[in-house]
Parts: C-alpha cells; sequence; structure tokens
C-alpha cells in the first residue's frame, strides 16, 4: 500500500497541465507533486488515439517508478484516449482526469447557449459527445476548435497581437451565436483568461475544470487514507523535450524556474 507521504504525479502534453498542478498545490498543501510535461510530443489533439495511449502508459510507468501514489491526467485529450486504458491497467491505483466542463456551464447560462473552445481531439471524442448527451439537456453547445492556441501558450506567448487575432477569430463566432458560458476545454487555455477577458463582454462567465480536478483527487486520496499531512518536498519536473526550453517557461506560467529533468525515453 502507498504512503501517504508518496508523491502525486500530473501529466500533460505540454505546459497546459500546471494551470491544474495549481490548484492541485493550493487545496493540497501538504502533497509532493511530480510533473511531466511531454513537449516532445505537444499538441496531442490532432494525434491518433492509439499514439496518445501509448505515450501515456509510458508515463504512468515512470510515476509508478518514481513511487507515485495517484495520478492526475491535466490533458482533456490525454483523458478522452487513455485514461480507460490506464485504469484497466492499474484498477487499484487512483487515477483522476479531466473533462470540459458541460455540466456547470448548462447550470451557469441565462441565455441557453453555452461555447466550447477546445482541441479537436477532444470535441470530436465519444466521451465530450457522451457529457453533452448527459448533461446539456435543453441547452445548446457551440464548439469551436482551436488550432494554435497550444503552440503559442507553449511558446511562452500570452498577449501577442498575432495570438489575440487568433483568439478573436475563436470566440467571435461563439458570442455571435449567443453565447453567454464560455467552457475552456483544454488545460492550456486557463493562461489566456486574461486576454480572453478583454474580448468578451464582463457578463461572459468563463469556466475551466481545474479545481474540480483538485478536489477529486482529494476526495479519491481519502478515501484511501492517503492524504499527505507534510510538508511536501518541492515539486519536481520533467519534459520530454529540451530541458532548457521548460525552464525558460516555468517562471512564466508557474512563478518560478525549478530543476527540470529529461524524461527517460
Amino acid at each position: 500500500m502507498a504512503e501517504r507521504a508518496a508523491p502525486v504525479g500530473v501529466m500533460d502534453s505540454g505546459v497546459g497541465g500546471l494551470s491544474v498542478l495549481r490548484e492541485i498545490q493550493q487545496r493540497l498543501p501538504h502533497e509532493s507533486l511530480l510533473y511531466v510535461a511531454d513537449c516532445g510530443h505537444v499538441p496531442y489533439g490532432e494525434k491518433s488515439a492509439d499514439y496518445i495511449r501509448q505515450r501515456c502508459r509510458h508515463i504512468a510507468g515512470f510515476f509508478r517508478e518514481q513511487g507515485a501514489k495517484a495520478m492526475v491526467l491535466a490533458c482533456n485529450t490525454a483523458t478522452v484516449a487513455a485514461v480507460a486504458d490506464l485504469r484497466s491497467l492499474y484498477p487499484d491505483w487512483p487515477l483522476v482526469g479531466m473533462e470540459p466542463a458541460v455540466k456547470p456551464a448548462a447550470a451557469a447560462t441565462r441565455s441557453g447557449v453555452v461555447g466550447v473552445l477546445a482541441t479537436t481531439g477532444t470535441l470530436q471524442s465519444a466521451k465530450f459527445a457522451a457529457l453533452l448527451d448527459r448533461f446539456a439537456g435543453d441547452v445548446r453547445v457551440v464548439t469551436q476548435p482551436c488550432p494554435g492556441l497550444v503552440e503559442c501558450i507553449e511558446s511562452g506567448d500570452l498577449h501577442s497581437p498575432r495570438l489575440r487575432q487568433l483568439l478573436a477569430g475563436f470566440v467571435e463566432p461563439l458570442l455571435a451565436a449567443g453565447c453567454d458560458t464560455l467552457i475552456l476545454g483544454c488545460t492550456h487555455y486557463p493562461f489566456l483568461r486574461p486576454l480572453l477577458a478583454t474580448l468578451v463582454p464582463g457578463e461572459v462567465a468563463i469556466i475551466d475544470t481545474g479545481a474540480a480536478v483538485a478536489r477529486q483527487l482529494q476526495r479519491l486520496l481519502h478515501e484511501r487514507a492517503l492524504l499527505a499531512d507534510g510538508p511536501a518536498r518541492e515539486t519536481a519536473f520533467w519534459t520530454s523535450a529540451d530541458p532548457h526550453a521548460l525552464l525558460r517557461i516555468l517562471p512564466l506560467l508557474w512563478g518560478k524556474a525549478d530543476c527540470v529533468q529529461r524524461l527517460p525515453l
């Protein structure tokens, strides 16, 4: 049985999962955290489900070698492709995935129209279709694939005129359709909240699921008597790309430049 002091592994196709990592750290400050940015294979959104499953299996195996007591797939596309596969491989290991916040958005909308900004892989998945069937009800959901946004964020671009034009082109059709609630269906996108707030009216609600993931992780660890009681160790980072690239962007997205190691092949 895992020990309370064992770390929690968090992974994403790149740096987007740092938005979820922050929510976990804030809610569970005693937990030691491991983070893998699979930057050598980003973005996941345009890749095949089989390819993504293989990447997630590799990273899950790495976390287990590190003694992780739980794993968080801080990536909507990875969750769609791989969470069921990983749960069948490791039935007794707590695994938390992501899903677009259709249920809270459907409850929040006043106009009855909800917009979803997400990757192509997430929007085309059966899992997303099932979410709509289960929670959308009488709400109209307008989806918008956002190719290019992940790459901008991965490069540290959160404010450029080019990014602003790209994001505006994705948001304008949703507003024109009457959306008063926007779902950020990719963990990279919360880093664009400040820019997005300048492109939509103040009454438009912007929803993501990072905090909900942190609550679910807390619940699973509590059920298994695995909640740490501290103190937490420094967060450890790995990447499948050049570690110096992640070191350059960590101060922007995480607040400080921690040590980054190369993920073993």
